[in-house]
């Protein structure tokens, strides 16, 4: 079996981090890396060294995921709002023998605001992500509605296409 790599990308709130920790545990020999842990900076700062230092990071990690024998499946998700993000990183990736799968979660407006509420989320954030929900529409990628999904039913749509 050659290795799978499943990009899981959308917006703020829209359910990444909890469907990728959720499809991490029902596959076998999987590991995940959330780009969000490469930005845990405190003050969060958004300049160009930053910038290209996690870059880098998640495309060390990557590769030696990738590298690595013990792993059939690499799930990898982050916000990447815009396409020229995935292509900086996917240039930068060991992806021989490897089958890369991208999946951008969407969901409705009205769905996304009550997540984020829920997540107790500011003002500022939700507005801010719901400004970016139409970005993922025009994404290379495999789309999912999960506006009346479940985790467990989002997991299991993921698996039928990669497995």
């Amino acid at each position: 079996m050659n290795k799978k790599l499943i990009v899981i990308n959308g917006t703020m709130g829209v359910g990444k981090s909890s469907v990728s920790s959720k499809l991490s545990k029902k596959l076998e020999n999987s590991i995940l890396l959330d780009g969000d842990w490469c930005w845990m900076m405190n003050p969060w700062k958004v300049t160009e060294e930053n910038i290209k230092m996690v870059e880098e990071n998640i495309t060390f990690l990557l590769n030696q995921f990738l590298e690595n024998s013990t792993f059939d499946y690499i799930i990898f998700t982050w916000v990447m709002q815009e396409e020229s993000i995935w292509q900086c990183l996917v240039k930068k990736l060991e992806t021989e023998d490897t089958s890369v799968f991208r999946f951008s979660l969407m969901c409705e407006s009205e769905e996304l605001t009550r997540r984020m509420k829920g997540d107790r989320r500011s003002e500022e954030v939700i507005n801010e992500s719901l400004k970016r929900i139409s970005i993922y529409e025009n994404q290379d990628t495999i789309k999912i509605d999960t506006t009346n999904m479940e985790i467990c039913d989002i997991v299991k749509e993921i698996k039928t296409k990669v497995c």
